[in-house]
């Protein structure tokens, strides 16, 4: 966790402060955490973890051993600057439970959270850095607070035990489990993507289409498949054009398109890496086809521009070279005339 000494971070729900009481005023005018926490929820049954709901979340609440996107920020009791936060970062880091974080009290906070809450936790000693505190910041024996926000989780502890099996186990799994496994790994390469770590989650999607191309599946359950196959297909699409590999790109489209011809993201992704390799008819075949699928899509459109651009420069550049190749011959050929010219006259 990143340490950091910036200003109070103050959320405003329902025009109260989350650290405040009605009147907005910060949490050291309360007096003392003992008294905040008259008021809030005991989650372990021996007031370690104190929680208060500031804002209801969605769905269900976190799975042990999930990976879990936080925003968070730690306080001393009357002090109104924390002393750990990443409350400001653009992109915080996903994070393992039991791994990544460590705090005991932060995990056990976690686990009764679900996707979308903002909520206030008391730990007590015990449950936060214990009898020795964290010198210089943290004095031993500190009840500490903490505001948390879940912005997303990964149920990945099915998935983590499922790769840790050898291959004739892992096929042994109910349809069901191995697409899930591999959803999960396609989300990480979506986390990753996000996060501009490009190389990092196209391994991610290659996990996730090696486990489902060792499927042999029944005619009834055959569409479930190809749908999980189809849109691992278009990430790996999207990333190697990211990764600027526009062969891998195209190769991965037109497998997303074995699946489904007439859909436009493989369409639009061929066009994109058809354009990139300079392969211009073959460019407007694929986004003429997408456009088609979708008439108002700006991105395609705008594509269509940008090859029309590009092909336009192309063949400027193609009458430029043919004019520079036959000069000479055309200076050599206006010689000759002038010559035969000259002898005409002097005869």
């Amino acid at each position: 966790m990143e340490m950091r000494r910036s200003g109070e971070r103050r959320w405003q729900d329902n025009g109260s402060s989350l650290r405040g009481g009605e009147d907005g005023t910060g949490v050291g005018n309360f007096g003392s955490y003992q008294w905040l926490g008259h008021r809030m929820q005991n989650i372990t049954g021996d007031r370690g973890v104190l929680k208060e709901i500031i804002r209801d979340g969605s769905g269900e609440t976190v799975p042990p051993d999930s990976s879990v996107l936080v925003k968070f920020s730690g306080y001393l009791e009357h002090t109104d600057r924390p002393f750990d936060t990443n409350w400001f970062k653009k992109n915080p880091k996903l994070m393992k439970l039991g791994e990544d974080i460590t705090l005991r009290g932060l995990e056990v906070g976690l686990l009764t959270m679900r996707k979308g809450e903002l909520a206030r936790f008391l730990f007590k000693p015990n449950y936060a850095f214990g009898t020795l505190g964290c010198p210089p910041l943290i004095p031993p024996n500190s009840t500490v607070l903490f505001e948390v926000e879940l912005l997303d989780f990964l149920d990945s502890a099915e998935s983590d035990r499922f790769f840790d099996l050898p291959p004739e186990q892992q096929d042994r799994f109910p349809l069901e489990k191995i697409i899930k496994v591999a959803e999960t790994e396609r989300e990480f390469g979506n986390y990753l993507f996000r996060q501009t770590r490009f190389m990092d989650a196209k391994e991610r999607y290659k996990r996730a289409s090696s486990v489902l191309n060792r499927i042999c599946a029944k005619e009834t359950e055959k569409d479930k498949v190809d749908a999980a196959r189809l849109l691992v297909f278009l990430n790996l699409s999207f990333v190697c054009l990211k990764l600027e590999r526009p062969d891998r790109a195209l190769a991965y489209g037109e497998k997303a398109l074995e699946l489904d011809k007439k859909n436009a993201k493989a369409l639009f992704r061929c066009g994109q890496a058809c354009l990139y390799l300079t392969e211009y008819e073959r460019a407007r075949e694929f986004l003429v086809k997408a456009q088609k699928e979708q008439p108002f899509n700006q991105d395609i459109n705008n594509e269509l521009k940008k090859l029309a651009s590009c092909y336009r420069d192309y063949m400027e550049k193609e009458k430029e070279m043919c004019c520079k190749m036959f000069a000479p011959l055309n200076s050599h050929s206006s010689k000759a005339n002038l010559e035969e010219s000259g002898c005409a006259e002097e005869n």
